[in-house]
């Protein structure tokens, strides 16, 4: 099970000492739109209210409408309680001080609860742990975003969707770079080195080389 706490504690445990207790992946991060992606693969979603309710409310909106994400338990105290409504859009709460088998408690009643898996959205590219998001020029590997230039991102993009196809260089200038392009293959071949080295020694295998021919991208195993 895999969790995202929005929260400015650096610790799950300052925010919710239960956390630490869980049998899953728990992600601490910041409210802050650069990590609202993290929540795309997260079985459940916790927002810490405590530091300002205002800007925690319009998150779980946010997260529960537009981005749809998984089932949202709020971490209140009790004055936060006395201020949530329906509105939020929150699954459940927890207070700050629940036992851990409360929370593990709450956790597993919220997925019960969830709907079913629905088919894959078509804004959302999966490669092994590589999540790339096309409306929000983002791409993830375990939640962490990938500092991408904008054709680095497109390449990476063209070749996610023909993800197991080996794609020649020119079919590469023409698909990312256009038609019109004077470059050369050596543009690609940069571009690809880039993207490796961005995606670090562990996953930099994703991208293929299929000598005298071109590239292909799949999880690692498979090529």
């Amino acid at each position: 099970m895999r969790v995202v706490m929005f929260t400015h504690a650096a610790d799950p445990a300052d925010a919710l000492p239960a956390a630490s207790f869980l049998d899953a992946t728990v992600t601490c991060l910041p409210p802050l739109p650069s990590n609202y992606g993290a929540v795309d693969d997260a079985d459940a979603v916790l927002i810490d209210t405590r530091a300002d309710l205002t800007r925690a409310r319009a998150l779980c909106q946010l997260l529960s409408g537009p981005m749809e994400c998984g089932p949202i338990l709020l971490v209140v105290d009790d004055g936060g309680a006395a201020a949530l409504q329906d509105d939020w859009g929150a699954s459940d709460f927890v207070m700050a001080g629940a036992s851990p088998a409360e929370l593990a408690a709450r956790l597993r009643m919220l997925r019960r609860a969830a709907p079913p898996s629905q088919a894959p959205r078509e804004d959302r590219l999966e490669v092994g742990d590589l999540v790339i998001d096309v409306t929000a020029y983002t791409a993830r590997i375990h939640g962490e975003i990938l500092d991408l230039t904008y054709k680095e991102f497109e390449l990476l993009k063209f070749m996610a969707i023909n993800q197991g196809r080996v794609l020649t260089r020119e079919t590469l200038l023409d698909e990312v770079w256009g038609q019109d392009y004077i470059g050369g293959a050596r543009t690609v071949d940069v571009h690809v080195r880039r993207l490796r080295a961005k995606l670090g020694t562990e996953y930099d295998q994703f991208i293929g080389t299929v000598r005298n021919v071109g590239y292909r991208l799949d999880a690692p195993g498979i090529i």
